[in-house]
C-alpha cells in the first residue's frame, strides 16, 4: 500500500525516552517524504514546542497540536492557524477551583501560548524538557481568551484520584477529559482529538483514510490510529493501546517509527 500521509505522535513514539531523534529515523522519514508522503506530527505539544522537531526532520508543513485541538501550518513565512476546537475559561471554573485548592500544577493554552499561575523547580524541568516557555500570570481566569487545552501535571497517584473524582462528579461537564500520559490530564473541547483533526486535514488534502498510516503510543492516539487505514502502536504502549492497533512496531527506544516505515512504506 502506498501511504500518502504518515501521522506521527511525538513523545513516547517518534522521540526516545531522552526526547531525542535518531539519525536513522530522520533519514527514513525524509526518504518517505521524498517519495511524496505528507509527514504530520500529531502531538499533545503546543506548536512552538513541536516546530523544533519538524525542523530537525528537515521538513515544513502542517502539525496537529494540543492533542488535536489546534492544527497549525508552518513554513518559511511563519506559523498560521488552520483549525482549532476551543472553549471558554468559565467552562473550567469548577476544575480551576479544585486544582488551586489541592495544589495541583496546571496550565491553560491558547493555540499559540501557554499560561500558568505558579511554577516550581519540578515544573520548570518538565517545561524545559518539552521546549515550552509558559507565561506567568496572576489569575488565568482573567485572560478572557479562547482556550484549547487545560492540563494538569502531577504524579500518577494524584492524577488517578483526580480522574476518578472528576469522572464521578462529571466536573468537566460537556468538555472532554483524557489522560495524555502518566503525568498529564488534558481537558479539551469534546470535538478535539487527534482523529478529528486528522480527518479534517485528510479531507482538505483529498487523501482517503486507507492511504494514511498513524503511529502512536498512548490512549490519546487511539482516535487517529482508528481513523487511519493502518494504525500502529509502538511496543512501549499500554496493552490497551496495542490491542486496539492494527500492528505493533518496536519501542520508541528501539527506533519503532523507523522500523514501521521501513516495513510498510519503503
Amino acid at each position: 500500500m502506498n501511504y500518502r500521509l504518515i501521522a506521527l505522535d511525538v513523545d513516547g513514539t517518534l522521540l526516545n525516552d531522552d526526547h531525542e531523534l535518531t539519525e536513522q529515523t530522520i533519514e527514513t522519514i525524509q526518504e518517505v517524504h521524498d517519495q511524496g508522503a505528507h509527514i504530520v506530527l500529531c502531538t499533545g505539544r503546543a506548536p512552538d514546542s513541536t516546530l523544533p522537531i519538524l525542523q530537525q526532520l528537515g521538513l515544513e508543513g502542517t502539525m496537529i497540536t494540543h492533542n488535536g485541538a489546534a492544527t497549525v501550518h508552518a513554513d518559511e513565512r511563519g506559523k498560521s492557524l488552520v483549525n482549532e476546537f476551543s472553549f471558554t475559561l468559565p467552562e473550567i471554573a469548577p476544575m480551576l477551583d479544585y486544582v488551586r485548592r489541592e495544589g495541583i500544577h496546571f496550565d491553560v493554552c491558547t493555540s499559540f501560548n501557554m499560561y500558568i499561575e505558579r511554577i516550581g523547580e519540578y515544573e520548570k524541568e518538565m517545561y524545559t524538557k518539552f521546549l515550552v516557555s509558559p507565561k506567568l500570570v496572576t489569575d488565568v481566569s482573567e485572560l478572557g481568551l479562547p482556550i484549547v487545552k487545560f492540563t494538569l501535571f502531577s504524579n500518577p497517584e494524584i492524577l488517578d484520584r483526580v480522574q476518578q473524582e472528576w469522572d464521578e462528579q462529571q466536573l468537566y461537564g460537556h468538555l472532554r477529559m483524557i489522560r495524555s500520559g502518566d503525568l498529564f490530564i488534558d481537558v479539551m473541547s469534546a470535538k478535539a482529538n487527534k482523529g478529528n483533526a486528522l480527518k479534517a486535514l485528510a479531507a482538505s488534502l483529498e487523501i482517503d483514510p486507507s492511504e494514511i498510516m498513524a503511529i502512536g503510543n498512548y490512549y490519546n492516539d487511539l482516535e487517529m490510529m482508528e481513523f487511519a487505514g493502518l494504525g500502529i502502536a509502538v511496543e512501549n504502549s499500554p496493552n490497551g493501546v496495542k490491542e486496539a492497533a492494527d500492528a505493533v512496531t518496536a519501542s520508541n527506544n528501539d527506533e519503532g517509527v523507523h522500523k514501521a516505515l521501513l516495513k510498510y512504506c519503503l
